[in-house]
């Protein structure tokens, strides 16, 4: 319970360090004071509904040891005798939290803390202790308790993430590492990103349960995989499937819907997918923990789904994943949810058909499939090159451009723009998107067909539709359209 209000009665230094160490304000300090106090005291006997709340106990130590230095400099310069200039916790709290805060000023006086914006003359007036928000109380609870921590201390801190943005995380921790050299800190998170951020060893709970207590195994180093990644994996309770994409998009909330008995990661591009797949099978850090792939059809030939397959990576049916909105059994099961039926809804279906064809035939789209169609299949033909057995540079260009130039880009844009050129004439749409990648243009005609509203809410309803769990219509349609994967 973060309580901070600056109007508590003020103690003693040592009454209020023992307050704050095993919750209670013995008048000699901390002396005598044991661990059952501390448990009794300070953690209310372990009890399950017990809250912290030593905001008070805080705040009347940093009080209390400003106090004290004031009053011997003081002394000292009345007296004019030498004194050590030793900056109080109350200032070095406040240097620390204006770095951290740019946009805040911390203002302190001997018994008062306020907080003004910086550069906001419209509302410059100074608020409350009281007043701050939850994650500015939060990094000045943190501050604090590391500043006041007794020497060589080992600070736990269970979820450092909590009210504080992910932008400022990493700049406090490195603030308080820095100024306090001689602690040891134990950092329990559940945001990858911010654990990567940190130096030293990072570790993953395995499983946990009462009885038994935890069980935790340290991140080892994988060639191939970031930190982030491989504590993300080694913290899975399920296997892993590699896909394209990036993280927050639309395919990864079809992915973990559609795959709830997988931890999903964005991987990018196809050949990252692969690359990750590979990479972990081999890596025998990593070998408990199962994984597979998954890759958009892309122009996969029947002989590249073989060989992928055999790494453990399966291919969609379609372009890319945001084309099943479009598929024949997925558009009808939206109109249905929308509450179409009968006759309007085959109109609606007929029309989206149509439309979809239509757009295939605008020659200027079709020349940008193309292009997009050309340029993947020679990124993944270059990547594919093996220039290892050249000895020297003349052997390494002739062998160079004996091999680039069998890549026949016209020969390539004829293949992809007959195969748009057949399903069209053909009328088979589920054909036509399985080589037909443009994404924002199909979206843009489900949006307008089968939702009647803009792309960005067509979006969103789907991403909240296809979770619902007391409606799985849209994701049981949607998962009949992609693979079943296996984990390997």
């Amino acid at each position: 319970m973060l309580a901070l209000d600056p109007s508590i009665q003020k103690l003693p230094e040592e009454q209020a360090r023992a307050k704050l160490s095993v919750g209670y304000a013995k008048p000699d300090g901390i002396g005598g004071l044991n661990n059952s106090v501390r448990t009794h005291q300070r953690w209310g006997q372990s009890r399950p509904d017990f809250i912290l709340n030593d905001g008070e106990a805080l705040l009347q130590v940093l009080f209390a040891q400003q106090s004290n230095l004031a009053v011997r400099i003081y002394d000292s310069l009345t007296d004019e005798t030498p004194y050590e200039l030793v900056e109080s916790y109350l200032r070095r709290l406040r240097a620390i939290f204006n770095r951290v805060l740019p946009t805040r000023s911390l203002q302190t006086t001997a018994d008062n803390i306020t907080v003004c914006l910086v550069g906001d003359d419209e509302n410059s007036q100074p608020y409350k202790l009281t007043d701050m928000s939850d994650g500015e109380k939060a990094v000045f609870y943190m501050i604090g308790q590391a500043l006041v921590a007794q020497t060589d201390s080992v600070l736990i801190m269970d979820e450092p993430e909590i009210h504080v943005h992910r932008s400022i995380l990493s700049r406090l921790w490195d603030e308080l590492e820095a100024e306090r050299p001689d602690c040891a800190f134990l950092l329990i998170t559940h945001d990858l990103d911010f654990a990567a951020s940190r130096a030293g060893k990072k570790y993953v709970t395995r499983r946990y349960a009462p009885a038994t207590g935890w069980v935790i195994e340290e991140v080892p180093e994988a060639d191939g995989f970031s930190e982030e990644i491989v504590t993300l994996i080694l913290g899975s309770r399920k296997p892993i499937l590699f896909v394209e994409g990036e993280p927050g998009s639309l395919d990864m909330a079809l992915y973990r819907a559609c795959y709830p008995d997988w931890t999903v990661i964005p991987r990018g591009g196809c050949e990252s997918v692969i690359h990750s797949v590979v990479t972990m099978r081999a890596n025998q850090a990593l070998t408990r923990v199962t994984c597979a792939g998954l890759v958009d059809a892309d122009g996969h030939t029947e002989s590249d789904r073989t060989n992928l397959a055999e790494f453990g990576v399966a291919v969609l049916l379609i372009a890319e994943i945001e084309n099943v909105l479009l598929l024949p059994q997925v558009s009808r099961v939206i109109l249905e949810m929308k509450s179409y039926s009968g006759d309007e809804l085959e109109q609606r279906l007929a029309r989206l058909k149509e439309a979809v064809f239509s757009a295939a035939s605008e020659e200027r789209r079709v020349r940008a499939v193309a292009l997009r169609y050309c340029c993947r299949r020679i990124d993944r033909m270059l990547k594919q090159l093996d220039f290892s057995g050249n000895r020297t540079t003349s052997d390494l260009s002739a062998d160079y451009t004996q091999r680039t130039s069998a890549i026949n880009v016209n020969e390539l844009s004829q293949q992809i723009e007959g195969q748009i050129a057949a399903a069209t004439r053909d009328n088979q749409l589920d054909k036509l998107l399985a080589v037909y990648d443009d994404k924002m243009g199909l979206l843009s005609l489900a949006a307008t067909h089968l939702g009647e509203c803009r792309q960005d809410k067509f979006l969103a309803w789907v991403t909240r539709t296809i979770g619902n769990k007391h409606d799985p219509r849209l994701r049981d349609a949607i998962r009949s359209a992609l693979p079943v994967i296996a984990p390997g």
